[in-house]
């Protein structure tokens, strides 16, 4: 018995680096990270098919209203082409003072039109601006030094956006009138 209590009693514990508690504590840790790279992969496919559905509605959306925005003008422009054909009545029929009056009416229901759908004539008016107007010619003038002399073609602003710049000459200043003389 004496030897009993002299030898020490080992109690056999598997620990926990042991290749057989590995084994299933990895396979669960495995099984674990597939499992959330099977749901972010599912969750990424199913952001990719939201998006791709996103942009092709906002597309047929966009066309849309660009259709709609097409058709209101050109419903509104239809009494126009209505007064048209009467002033072509007119004047197939020799009505000189019928056939003026006649297009004076279709250009004012054309400009009225127009407006409504906010169409702004470029003001001409003073001195020349390079984002609203396009010189195309100098000319010696009483007016100061890069007045607008004369308007060739009418510019035009929808919104905010230059249509079409105003075409315009460009007094170069009196000095040039006096020297342009002798």
């Amino acid at each position: 018995m004496a030897d009993e209590q002299f030898q020490p009693q080992v109690e056999e514990q598997s620990a926990p680096d042991s290749p057989s508690s590995f084994g299933e504590t990895g396979a669960d840790e495995l099984d674990e990270v597939t499992r959330q790279r099977d749901e972010y992969l599912d969750a990424l496919q199913r952001l990719k098919a939201e998006f791709e559905n996103y942009r092709k509605r906002s597309e047929r959306e966009r066309n849309e209203f660009s259709k709609r925005a097409t058709e209101q003008l050109v419903k509104s422009l239809l009494p126009v082409v209505d007064d048209l054909e009467r002033a072509l009545e007119a004047a197939s029929q020799h009505e000189g003072e019928k056939l003026e009056e006649g297009v004076r009416l279709v250009h004012r229901a054309l400009a009225d039109t127009l407006a409504r759908e906010g169409l702004v004539e470029v003001p001409t008016g003073g001195a020349f601006d390079p984002h609203t107007q396009e010189a195309l010619l100098t000319q010696p003038s009483e007016k100061p030094e890069g007045d607008v002399v004369q308007v060739l073609q009418k510019g035009y602003t929808l919104g905010d956006r230059v249509l079409r710049p105003a075409r315009v000459v460009v007094s170069a200043g009196p000095g040039d009138i006096q020297n342009s003389g002798q």
